[in-house]
């Protein structure tokens, strides 16, 4: 006869814990080659409304845009962007060209997508805005770009929203958490 022992430790099974995986980093020429296909998209767009307000015959005649002019179209890129590609960001962590390259936009913290606000926030205006300026934007540009070169791949926007840019097959974990 076994008689129970009410102050014994509970016991339990435990399972072993599914690690999550760190996601493999999109490579160099797909990250390149998925950010030229959404430039691409956006500049088919933008370039004719260009050319229907004149910037563009200003510019080919050498007529220097005013910061204001330039910090709309700016603007106007951001929100044609949002517009393209903002269903897609908020589902997948993937634009246009990501999902045609076969990448993704994370957390570099635990590989989530991140909030749609976080993505344009903080990785897509600073950059662009910092473009804007006169000379130091588009030396700030190049370093930007030239982050990619560093062993974890990451680019400035990257560093500034606390992002990474993985294959996309590689595990994720969707809005859901």
């Amino acid at each position: 006869m076994t008689e129970e022992n009410n102050y014994r430790p509970p016991s339990a099974r435990v399972a072993d814990v599914q690690v999550q995986e760190e996601g493999e980093l999109a490579s160099r020429w797909a990250r390149l080659g998925g950010s030229m296909l959404d430039g691409l998209i956006v500049g088919v767009i933008i370039t004719p409304i260009m050319f229907a307000t004149g910037y563009m015959q200003r510019a080919m005649n050498g007529v220097e845009p005013q910061f204001l002019v330039q910090l709309q179209y700016a603007l106007l890129g951001l929100v044609l962007s949002a517009a393209i590609n903002g269903y897609l960001l908020h589902k997948s962590g993937q634009s246009v060209g990501k999902r045609a390259a076969g990448t993704r936009i994370v957390s570099v913290d635990d590989n989530s997508i991140l909030p749609l606000w976080k993505v344009i926030l903080l990785r897509q205006i600073p950059i662009n805005m910092i473009a804007l300026f006169p000379v130091i934007g588009p030396v700030l540009s190049l370093v930007s770009i030239l982050f990619i070169f560093r062993s974890d791949k990451r680019c400035l926007h990257d560093l500034i929203a606390g992002t990474k840019v993985i294959r996309a097959s590689a595990q994720w974990k969707g809005p859901e958490g």
